[in-house]
Order: structure tokens, then C-alpha cells, then sequence
């Protein structure tokens, strides 16, 4: 039997969660059986866990990049001084302008401006024009009508299609089986391709599972 997502489960874990969230997982049922989401309650919770956290409790539909001078170095010790080449100075709460800098020329984004176009959307952070058209090529084998996530990247974050757009990733990704074995550090690792935010993805997984259990 399918296990059920509601709207007062949700608002335990995420009372402040964004409009177009609670109004997908509201109608989200159908959703997250196509996709083989809710066959059990393992499944539930590594997959709420995972969405919670990338979305701060459901409260983020676009990557947040307005970072300090003194947090750049930090989050791309790379690029910016002491150790890389860039002065953070310029690029501080200035989330276009860093987005092209650091996305840029990466990722599928091969165009001016693709760094901040395509910068991180959705229940999953989908982030680089490749990730929007690998999510695509996902989405419509089970969707024929659903938009070219490319040519239409705020579906993502919208309503009709922001949960469709995660369970798919997450089914196409083979999450469902990894939760299956309720092994975080590797949903963790298919999601996001290595173990960024693992220890608070740990403690989201343990509260989910009291929710589904």
C-alpha cells in the first residue's frame, strides 16, 4: 500500500514551506507512485530528507547566492582569494555576476549568462544546463506534455511541475533502491555526486523517519 504524504506532515517538518511546495505535494500522490516514491516508507523518508534539506525546509525554490566577502573563500576556496585568484570583494551579494562567474563555462553552460539561468531550482537544486536537460530527457519518458525544462527553466520551481521534476530525477538517478537499504551517504552521493551536507542530511533522515515510518 502506498504510503501517504500530507499536508499536516509536511507542515511538521516544514511549517513555512513556499506556496508552489505545498500546493504540488497537495495533488502529489499520483506523482510519487509513478515514479515509485511512496512503495514504502524507507522510500518516503530519504527522499523528504533529501528535499528538505536542499530546499532549507522547503523554503528555497532558487539556489541562494548572496554570499558575504569573508563566505566566498569559503564555499570556493578555489577561486577566491587568499588561496584562488578572484578578490570576493566583487562578487559579494552580487548572486548574478557570481553565478556566471563560478557556473560559467561548466556544467553544459556555454552561453553568457547560463551560469545564473541555470543556477540551482527546485526541490533537487537542479544546477548547470545540463543537469535542466538530463532532468528533461527523465521527465518525458514519463511525461509527454512536460516543457523542456531548458527552454522553460522556472518550471522547476513551479507548482505543476516542481515534485514531477524531483521524483523523476530521483527514480532515473536509482534512489528508490539505494533508500530501499536505507544507506544515506549514497542517496546523498546520487543526488549531489559525492557527501556535501551529509552530517545535516543524517539528522533530516532521522526526523523523516519518525514522520514515516
Amino acid at each position: 500500500m502506498a504510503v501517504v504524504v500530507t499536508l499536516e506532515q509536511l507542515g511538521r517538518l516544514a511549517p513555512d514551506a513556499a506556496a508552489a511546495y505545498r500546493a504540488a505535494f497537495a495533488t502529489g500522490q499520483s506523482v510519487l507512485a509513478r515514479y515509485g516514491v511512496n512503495a514504502n516508507s524507507l522510500r518516503v523518508a530519504h527522499f523528504m530528507a533529501q528535499v528538505l534539506h536542499e530546499t532549507g525546509a522547503l523554503t528555497l525554490q532558487y539556489e541562494n547566492l548572496r554570499y558575504s566577502a569573508a563566505r566566498l573563500p569559503k564555499v570556493w576556496p578555489q577561486r577566491f582569494q587568499p588561496t584562488g585568484p578572484l578578490d570576493p570583494r566583487h562578487y559579494a551579494n552580487q548572486p548574478e555576476k557570481l553565478a556566471n562567474e563560478v557556473y560559467g563555462g561548466r556544467m553544459g553552460n556555454d552561453r553568457p549568462g547560463d551560469g545564473y539561468l541555470y543556477r540551482g531550482r527546485g526541490l533537487l537544486q537542479l544546477t548547470g544546463k545540463d543537469s535542466y536537460a538530463r532532468a528533461t530527457t527523465f521527465l518525458q519518458r514519463w511525461e509527454r506534455n512536460a516543457p523542456d525544462l531548458v527552454e522553460m527553466p522556472d518550471a522547476v520551481v513551479s507548482a505543476a511541475w516542481c515534485l514531477h521534476v524531483a521524483a523523476a530525477e530521483w527514480a532515473a538517478r536509482g534512489c528508490n533502491q539505494a533508500a530501499d537499504q536505507d544507506d544515506v551517504a549514497e542517496v546523498t552521493r546520487l543526488i549531489n555526486g559525492g557527501s556535501i551536507g551529509l552530517p545535516e542530511r543524517i539528522v533530516w533522515t532521522g526526523r523523516t523517519r519518525r514522520v514515516w515510518r
